[in-house]
């Protein structure tokens, strides 16, 4: 019953408030108060209270009731004035692979002179606990949440609360925000079988010995065994993580990565391996193409396009890539 009741509490919400598109302005209609349970058994102390001291005539035990009723009061306007006015202004998240944890960012702008304390963000349906933050007068906060990506796809985020018991925890205030973002989470890199044979060198050419000769592609993070002329010294210097450049020969081989080639697999399991070629081929500066059974990405390199092709991979079932 309870179950029932939250999911058809959660229907009207939704269709009174509708989808949210960013940003986000946190009005009195969307915004939902009720007393905790603390707040319930500070509320029932003072009718025992109120009780006595009517019963023996006590003017300061009725005082001090009238006294903790105001406070009360005064708490509830508090807990509901912590999220008036509160500004959603972004959403963002990064790419994951299936069984590794994505992050979901948000930022809060706080347009008031008083700083919001005691907010609480968490995702509905999910079991991680919630993230904690406050925002600063007249400046705004960056929380940011971790999503477990059981399955690769494009996952909707879903539902949002924003919930704070500031200042005595005897209310508690939250809203719901219907965010319309998905999360893509990449296959699992995986399987076995070898990279496949090289189409052959580009123009022609043999690959150059010295890396200073070769083409820069791109920056990747320091690994143990790295050659410290790689290093990106300049990067480092202006507070950068430790980073490596990485070349591509101007005689790099070409790939093509196809979808019907990995004959006796099922269709997670190609995209597993598909995955895994992907990342091994760019991390080694090759040029590679990738082939799909409703769509193709032509030759190229770089992390654009490896991020191109994981993607593609990521919605193969769902839509159409380009």
């Amino acid at each position: 019953m309870r179950a029932f009741m939250q999911r058809r509490l959660a229907a009207w919400i939704r269709r009174r408030q509708g989808a949210d598109h960013l940003p986000i302005t946190l009005h009195r209609r969307r915004i939902y108060i009720l007393p905790t349970r603390t707040g319930m058994a500070f509320g029932a102390l003072l009718g025992l209270m109120l009780i006595a001291g009517l019963n023996y005539a006590n003017s300061l035990a009725l005082l001090m009731t009238f006294l903790l009723a105001g406070l009360a009061l005064v708490a509830m306007h508090g807990c509901h004035r912590n999220l008036l006015g509160l500004n959603v202004t972004e959403l963002s998240s990064q790419d994951s692979f299936a069984g590794t944890a994505a992050t979901l960012q948000l930022r809060f702008t706080n347009s008031a002179a008083q700083p919001r304390i005691g907010l609480e963000v968490a995702l509905d349906g999910r079991a991680q606990p919630p993230t904690m933050c406050s925002a600063p007068p007249r400046g705004e906060v960056v929380v940011k949440l971790q999503i477990a990506t059981p399955r690769r796809g494009l996952m909707p985020v879903g539902r949002l609360r924003l919930m704070t018991t500031w200042p005595y925890g005897l209310f508690r205030a939250w809203t719901w925000m219907h965010v319309t973002h998905e999360v893509t989470v990449y296959p699992r890199p995986g399987g076995q079988r070898p990279l496949p044979r090289a189409a052959g060198a580009r123009g022609g050419g043999a690959p150059r010995e010295s890396a200073e000769a070769d083409e820069w592609a791109n920056l990747r993070a320091f690994r143990d065994g790295d050659s410290p002329r790689q290093v990106a010294w300049k990067a480092y210097a202006r507070g950068a993580p430790l980073l490596v450049k990485e070349y591509t020969a101007s005689g790099s081989t070409e790939r093509l990565f196809d979808f019907a080639a990995l004959a006796g697999l099922d269709t997670e399991q190609r995209l597993s391996q598909l995955a895994r070629w992907i990342l091994t081929s760019a991390a080694d500066g090759e040029r590679f193409s990738l082939k799909l059974p409703q769509s193709s990405i032509e030759l190229d390199q770089g992390q654009l396009h490896r991020q191109r092709c994981l993607r593609a991979l990521a919605r193969f079932g769902s839509e159409a890539c380009a």
